[in-house]
């Protein structure tokens, strides 16, 4: 078991958002959530990668056996946790290869081992570029800084290429990407899917999920995981809409 929310309560300020996710995500599994504007999808991302504008009020997380709530942000990173945000940064100022050098290395450290040289890192780079797609002139440039947004998106795939990380949370990936852009992240999701790694994937669309294909979807509604089937469930959604879940809540 990677990842297990027991009875989750978070909200922002004095408004209470998540009120009693459980969940449990086994190694090697793509889970995907799903669920209407409003319902906390990108709350609990939020809560999983630590930022200090959401509280958790009851509940407990554990990943890889360790109390999640109790790691700062930087700690769930290291331990192997990756977040690719709705919208991601600019970071004026900052090369990417400087700033993936740094990541990589703090990584490594964190784990014992030697830092890249500058070759074995550059080899690095090259591999991973190769791997999911990504222009060159991407890495070239400053994190973020002018990118459109799916060059914002596709550069996420690349950091979570470069880090390998155990548990990746692809925060509304989707959100504001033309079909092809999607298929490039997409296609750089599945490549990068390990037997010892695990995703779960956050949309408002079942259109991501004709790319990336979860192994179990889950309904997110007011706060609650109300319905989790196989990817069955997602073409339901698209077919019916998220009024069919509001009914069917409202009758139990």
């Amino acid at each position: 078991m990677i990842l297990k929310i027991n009875n989750l309560h978070a909200g922002i300020g004095e408004k209470t958002i998540l009120k009693g996710i459980n969940l449990e995500v086994r190694t090697g599994e793509v889970h995907a959530i799903m669920g209407p504007n409003g319902s906390g999808k990108s709350t609990l991302a939020s809560v999983l990668a630590g930022r200090e504008t959401v509280t958790v009020t009851e509940g407990e997380i554990f990943y890889n056996g360790k109390n999640l709530l109790e790691m700062s942000p930087e700690e769930r990173s290291k331990e192997g946790l990756f977040l690719g945000f709705q919208y991601p940064i600019e970071i004026p100022g900052v090369s990417m290869v400087a700033f993936m050098k740094a990541a990589v290395n703090e990584h490594r450290k964190y784990r014992g081992l030697e830092p890249l040289s500058a070759s074995d890192f550059l080899k690095l780079m090259r591999e991973k570029k190769e791997l999911v797609g990504i222009d060159s002139k991407l890495a070239n440039r400053s994190v973020n800084e002018g990118f459109s947004g799916g060059e914002k998106k596709k550069n996420e795939i690349f950091q979570m290429a470069m880090l390998e990380p155990k548990l990746s949370i692809l925060d509304e990936t989707d959100s504001g990407l033309d079909i092809d852009a999607l298929r490039i992240v997409a296609n750089g999701v599945n490549k990068l899917k390990r037997p010892d790694s695990s995703s779960i994937v956050i949309t408002h669309y079942q259109r991501l999920l004709d790319y990336i294909v979860p192994d179990i979807v889950h309904v997110l509604y007011d706060g609650r995981i109300v319905k989790t089937s196989g990817k069955e469930l997602a073409l339901e959604l698209e077919e019916k809409g998220y009024n069919w879940i509001q009914k069917e809540v409202n009758q139990n």
